[in-house]
């Protein structure tokens, strides 16, 4: 079966993602914020017998916009083969949403206009007469609110039926008399020549030659008609010219565009007489966004985050941690071989134990964040935080992937694309490494737990992110300063109304997450845990002594090389290859730290849990040192990859890794020094 392959195109923050989950019951990320889908996220469901395939497209002002997540868009519109656009408007911004519409009308596609939110618009006595847009524009209108599901089952009816039909709906927009007349002009001269293109009407191809489409007229340059076409055009676009008082034909469309949404507007959109208070955003902003109040509240709201996550993360860590140790006790009972057993027991159960042990920490992370979007609170902290980032060479917008690489620096990465300006761009995805990331939080944790105690270990939590943040801030000033000189952009951004997420929706965010968790560990972490342990286990020593052992394994051997370079840190040959292992993955530093100091002679069985061998081994300065060193270093395998392809270039990994380990190296240096003095 052929899929039908359909597209949600629109501006940010009109709920497309929100639109294509209740469609399709997806698991798709949504947010509030500006740039949210920073990648084209396609989706495959079943409706009425068909076949559906549904692609969601960043956010996108404009097709002409010049970020990187608006080329992603343009570029899908103008060169995928697709049957339907899905042009999703937010109802309470008609006006604005109304701008991108009038540029999609011209690629000529099948389309559907679906008014999202409709049930915020009423409740704003805002009355919208879809029937209206209808006629005007010529594109079957749809009212529907993703959060209801109200008019969804329509929406979808009228994209087979547009789908099953032959001829696509035909634009019925008119524009304003000088272009009007140049149009006829154009128009008439192809009818008569009796002219054909594909299945564009006349007054289509009219349309683009005064648009001056690129694609429409490579094709039409080459063509007899083109040769008398020609004359036509320039008298035509003079006239123009003179009108506008420009020879911009990008600001003569804005122009056009935007008296046609005004009409359209005053045409189909009424209010309600009953007086509407003051809106819930305004009188919430007042309070969140407030000069004097704003910025206190915010860290506030972060370091209740952090509490939460200590707090709440180690009611479950002992019965998970029992779990593991049980587990391992009964498989070791059942193999015989020792080789076998240290490999199931002491590799793999004992690995995956340290990384799972972590996963209500990571949960409880992750559903913070996802209340940052999707209640559109980060937005606001973005304009919140613009001048302050700005005395540090970065623009307000670098909030969002910045506060995005608290929980992935993945999709941290991907999230600067919007970023218009290069240079902020690049400061930017310099120092996302900086915040740290989810997988760095069980290290985090792990050592808080085993050097401070409860009611102080949430504290410590927020005060690592806090100065990881604080550092990641110097550093882009120390960027803008040396590297990448020159002056940021001011700061544009749209602000989204607040909205209560439902439960279903922040359990769809939360629990991708946590499985994505999940599956790293039982793939990736697991193969390398077996390699850690088989690189701790061999070559075999001549010596009963499993200290011995482990000094004299390939993994000791790699410790023994490198030592010298960490021994100014405090760090011995152990937690110099949990760093090295951490390259791969940061929840492999867990697992290699369970594997390397959950054996040897100093550890016994009152004292066999990973927190007391860490407490009992590692000295408090070498602890701190350490904390600073993984909160600063290069991030994991696949998140630099992501770098290197945001940032242009292996060549900007490679200064990522000096950039990194040097500052790394530095800060750990300062910390170990100055924790021994005061300790």
């Amino acid at each position: 079966m052929t899929p039908m392959r359909i597209i949600l195109a629109g501006q940010p923050n009109v709920g497309k993602s929100s639109l294509i989950n209740a469609m399709s019951n997806s698991r798709l990320k949504v947010g509030n914020f500006s740039g949210v889908t920073v990648e084209k996220t396609e989706i495959c469901f079943e409706h009425h017998c068909h076949l559906i395939e549904m692609i969601d497209l960043p956010g996108t002002y404009s097709i002409n916009g010049f970020s990187q997540e608006e080329k992603v868009a343009r570029d899908y519109l103008l060169n995928e083969n697709y049957d339907v656009i899905i042009n999703v408007i937010d109802s309470t911004h008609i006006t604005r949403n109304l701008l991108l519409t009038l540029e999609l009308l011209n690629l000529n596609k099948k389309m559907v206009l679906a008014l999202n939110m409709h049930d915020e618009a009423l409740k704003e006595g805002i009355l919208i007469d879809a029937f209206q847009i209808e006629a005007i524009t010529g594109i079957p209108t749809i009212a529907v609110s993703a959060n209801t599901n109200e008019g969804i089952d329509d929406l979808l009816d009228t994209v087979h039926h547009l789908y099953d039909e032959e001829k696509r709906v035909k634009s019925n927009i008119t524009y304003s008399d000088v272009i009007e007349n140049a149009l006829f002009d154009v128009t008439s001269f192809i009818e008569n020549k009796n002219y054909k293109f594909e299945d564009l009407s006349p007054r289509e191809m009219a349309i683009k030659l005064l648009i001056e489409d690129e694609k429409f007229f490579k094709v039409i340059h080459d063509k007899p008609i083109f040769m008398e076409l020609q004359p036509l055009l320039v008298k035509s676009m003079n006239k123009i010219y003179a009108y506008y008082e420009t020879k911009d034909i990008i600001d003569i469309q804005a122009q056009e565009y935007h008296s046609i949404a005004r009409g359209i507007r005053a045409e189909t959109v009424t209010r309600s007489d009953k007086k509407q208070p003051k809106s819930f955003t305004k009188r919430i902003d007042n309070i969140l966004i407030n000069k004097f109040a704003g910025i206190p509240i915010f860290l506030f709201f972060m370091w209740g985050l952090f509490q939460l996550t200590f707090e709440l993360g180690a009611i479950p860590m002992d019965y998970i941690d029992a779990s593991f140790a049980w587990l391992g006790d009964a498989v070791g009972q059942s193999i015989s071989h020792e080789g076998l057993r240290s490999l199931i027991v002491d590799g793999i159960i004992a690995g995956l134990g340290a990384v799972v042990l972590f996963l209500p920490n990571i949960i409880i992370l992750y559903i913070g964040i996802a209340l940052l979007e999707t209640t559109g609170y980060m937005s606001r902290v973005a304009f919140l935080l613009d001048g302050f980032f700005h005395k540090f060479g970065l623009h307000g917008k670098s909030f969002i992937p910045l506060v995005t690489g608290f929980g992935c620096s993945v999709p941290a990465y991907m999230a600067t694309r919007t970023l218009k300006n290069e240079k902020d761009r690049l400061i930017t995805l310099f120092i996302i490494g900086f915040m740290s990331c989810g997988a760095k939080l069980p290290v985090y944790v792990l050592f808080a737990g085993a050097f401070f105690s409860p009611e102080q270990a949430g504290n410590v939590l927020f005060y690592i992110y806090i100065a990881g943040a604080l550092l990641g801030l110097v550093m882009a000033k120390v960027l803008r300063l040396t590297v990448f000189k020159g002056d940021d952009e001011p700061f544009v951004m749209e602000m989204p109304k607040y909205r209560m997420p439902t439960l279903k929706l922040i359990y769809m965010i939360v629990s991708q997450k946590a499985w994505s968790y999940l599956k790293k560990a039982g793939t990736f972490i697991l193969a390398a845990t077996i390699l850690i342990w088989f690189a701790s286990n061999y070559p075999k020593s001549n010596s009963d002594s499993q200290l011995v052992q482990l000094e004299n394994s390939y993994l000791g051997q790699i410790g023994k090389a490198s030592e010298p370079f960490f021994a100014p840190l405090g760090f011995d040959w152990k937690l110099s290859v949990a760093l090295e292992t951490g390259l791969a993955a940061k929840e492999v530093v867990v697992a290699t730290l369970g594997i390397l100091y959950n054996v040897g002679d100093d550890v016994t069985e009152d004292s066999d849990k990973l927190l007391s061998a860490i407490k009992t081994e590692i000295p408090f300065a070498s602890a701190i040192s350490f904390i600073v060193f993984v909160m600063i270093y290069l991030p994991c395998f696949a998140a630099s990859m992501v770098f290197a392809k945001e940032a242009g270039g292996y060549k900007y990994l490679g200064y990522l890794f000096v950039f990194t380990t040097t500052v790394a190296w530095i800060m750990s240096y300062i910390a170990y020094n100055i924790t021994l003095l005061l300790t």
